[in-house]
């Protein structure tokens, strides 16, 4: 009889079952694709490979070994035990789907397709997963505590991000509130504010400093090259960078608080001043999000809960039994994570 944990295996729908989805058929998804100019095969092809790494990691797995399979679409609703352990297949971007849903359970992240997907936050390969398992039965798996940010308004509503929260207008129009950090608040109008943890300070955060860097270099900064190259901090350092884009200077807005880092004990406070279309999302998912009107204040900082995340033989991570506050540099270099860029 089966004992133990439960494996919970976290999917993703194909963009070939996602095209099917619509088209009904093969031929027929086909057809619209090649009607308008691209090509069938590298759908196909990746799909393929993607099931043939499924297939493959249920067959490595032991037989007395409990197995639940969930598509990412239904992890807004999916129970997660205490006890279960999670083996995400797919992108980087279906690891960070699942973190916001989970408390301590132990994520096992495997990269189905090398060819195709980066990888940042898949240590195992197809052929590894089964090895990350026993570690983790075995109590002998090291984790990486990737840091996350939260952001909690006054009516009690929270979200989580792995990479970044945005927090401003829901269309092109200006987002317009009260931002307050260590001591000093002021009223500012702009493209929104930005709040990078380390894993995400290679995507978002990177593209804020290449734009200062650039205008620095155009106006003779000595200073340019370095803001270039020092974008990015570990992704398990227990702080945020928050940038204000594009802020505008007028009779009722200011400008001096448009960047800074959030320690693990300080808040960023932002006091919505927009009757609509205000938002808060994560990563990058614009779907999920929370209003941010007229009235809502939301107090922003590095989350209690982390993504724990198993490590291959490869990585030198911090041990699972010491403090996940360590700062020290991260085992291995990360890249932009986004929800569907991957």
């Amino acid at each position: 009889m089966a004992s133990g944990p439960k494996l919970v295996l976290v999917t993703r729908k194909t963009a070939l079952e996602e095209l099917l989805e619509r088209h009904t058929t093969v031929s027929r998804a086909r057809f619209a694709i090649e009607q308008a100019g691209g090509e069938f095969e590298p759908y196909q092809a990746a799909h393929d490979t993607y099931h043939a790494a499924l297939d493959r990691i249920r067959a490595s797995l032991p037989r007395e070994q409990r197995v639940q399979q969930v598509d990412r679409s239904f992890l807004p609703n999916f129970l997660f035990g205490d006890d279960d352990i999670v083996m995400v297949v797919g992108q980087d971007g279906l690891v960070v789907n699942a973190a916001k849903y989970l408390r301590s359970q132990p994520v096992i992240a495997v990269n189905p397709d090398p060819s195709r997907i980066d990888g940042v936050l898949l240590p195992f390969s197809v052929g590894t997963a089964r090895l990350g398992l026993a570690r983790v039965l075995a109590g002998t798996a090291t984790c990486e505590h990737v840091t996350m940010a939260e952001a909690r308004l006054n009516d009690g509503q929270s979200i989580l991000a792995v990479n970044d929260l945005f927090v401003g207008a829901r269309t092109h129009i200006s987002a317009r509130y009260r931002i307050g950090y260590r001591g000093a608040s002021e009223d500012q109008s702009s493209s929104g504010i930005l709040v990078s943890t380390g894993a995400g300070s290679t995507g978002w955060l990177r593209s804020v400093y290449t734009a200062v860097a650039e205008i620095a270099a155009a106006l003779g900064c000595r200073e340019a090259e370095r803001l270039r190259e020092e974008y990015r901090f570990d992704r398990q350092a227990r702080e945020l960078v928050f940038a204000v884009r594009e802020p505008f200077v007028s009779r009722t807005s200011q400008a001096s608080i448009v960047f800074g880092r959030i320690g693990e004990d300080e808040t960023l406070t932002v006091e919505s001043k927009m009757p609509g279309h205000g938002v808060i999302f994560g990563d990058g998912v614009e779907e999920d999000y929370l209003e941010f009107n007229s009235g809502a204040i939301a107090t922003i900082g590095v989350a209690a809960r982390t993504l724990r995340l198993v490590c291959s033989s490869e990585v030198l991570p911090v041990r699972d039994d010491e403090s996940h506050r360590s700062t020290k540099p991260a085992a291995m270099p990360v890249q932009a994570l986004t929800d569907e860029r991957r």
